[in-house]
């Protein structure tokens, strides 16, 4: 397959390792390809990652167009951002995927911009399908759905006659596929066409601040909403998620209100998680935290007003006081243990 018309995604590198965002849009891109019936390609920028981009063969990436620079170990973003752009117009993929992260927010809308193409941002879904404008039919079209109006409704928004469509995708949205370690990559190096006059800073020293929580990989998540935001019961959150050896998450309000930092967030403008369990104690279940947790492969809600939304998602529900469900919980946990 040609790498014309091929679905591309870029690759994010934090301190020389592939960004697990990548990898799920590597995952999901490659559905996008098998149904269009073209490659799945990757632009991969930085200096001495030839071992580490070999793993995206292993998630169905045909071809890698690596630009190797030492300048480029850290991400900067007008550097970037040209190079892409020349990659992009060199090879002419149909769809250009970038990861919805600090990197991806910053270096997509400057290449869609030099591009003139279409981009849409912090997308939930992606489909190939049909779209019909008048009299007019567009087949194989990149449909890019996402929350909107405060994420009220659901949008689906096309750009049928963009070429690149291109679109951000938030960490945790897509599942990344089981790797096949017997599939290799091929690394194809592109000629950095950048002088010193395209590097107007300069990175003299970086610094990794450390989560102190890891919502993405625990099995059990304990999330806490405005009706168990008080020190008592965000207490008791913490003391359920510490005995069932999970980990503490939040809903927006929560974290808004300075009561735990952003790290624990769960939801549209926070985290996507999928736990084996997620117990949440007084969320009352909007759309924009369900976005991020509705996957669960269990849901116990702990809700005081029987209407709340949460309900319709849990696979457990619990009318009643939060703090005084909470200790019984706990108390049983352990009489069992």
């Amino acid at each position: 397959m040609s790498a014309k018309n091929s679905v591309m995604v870029f690759i994010e590198q934090n301190n020389s390792k592939v960004a697990d965002v990548s990898l799920e849009l590597v995952s999901e891109g490659k559905k996008l390809a098998d149904k269009l019936g073209v490659a799945l390609d990757a632009v991969a920028i930085g200096y001495n990652l030839e071992k580490e981009v070999e793993v995206l063969g292993h998630y169905g990436c045909n071809t890698v167009f690596y630009i190797n620079d030492e300048r480029l170990s850290h991400f900067t973003s007008v550097p970037y951002a040209k190079t892409i752009v020349e990659i992009i117009k060199k090879h002419e993929p149909q769809i250009v995927l970038f990861g919805a992260t600090t990197t991806g927010r910053d270096v997509a809308p400057r290449v869609a911009s030099e591009l003139k193409c279409g981009l849409t941002a912090d997308c939930t879904e992606l489909q190939i399908g049909e779209y019909k404008l008048k009299s007019k039919v567009y087949k194989n079209t990149l449909l890019q759905i996402r929350p909107a109006f405060g994420g009220n409704i659901v949008a689906t928004i096309v750009s049928p006659e963009s070429m690149p469509s291109m679109a951000t995708v938030r960490e945790g949205v897509m599942k990344m596929a089981e790797p096949d370690t017997s599939k290799e990559v091929e690394l194809v190096s592109e000629k950095c066409g950048l002088d010193d006059s395209d590097f107007m800073t300069e990175v003299i020293e970086v610094m990794i601040e450390e989560k102190n929580v890891d919502l993405k990989s625990a099995n059990i998540i304990v999330s806490a909403g405005m009706g168990a935001a008080t020190p008592e019961g965000l207490e008791l959150v913490k003391k359920l998620a510490n005995t069932l050896g999970g980990e503490v998450g939040a809903s927006r309000p929560v974290v808004d209100s300075g009561i735990i930092d952003r790290d624990h967030q769960v939801g549209q403008t926070g985290l996507t998680v999928r736990p084996n369990l997620y117990i949440a104690c007084g969320i009352s279940g909007q759309i924009q935290h369900r976005a991020g947790m509705a996957e669960a492969k269990r849901i116990i809600a702990i809700n005081n007003d029987p209407d709340a939304p949460i309900f319709n998602i849990a696979h457990y529900g619990i009318v009643g006081d939060v703090n005084d469900i909470i200790n019984r919980m706990i108390k049983a946990y352990k009489a069992r243990a």
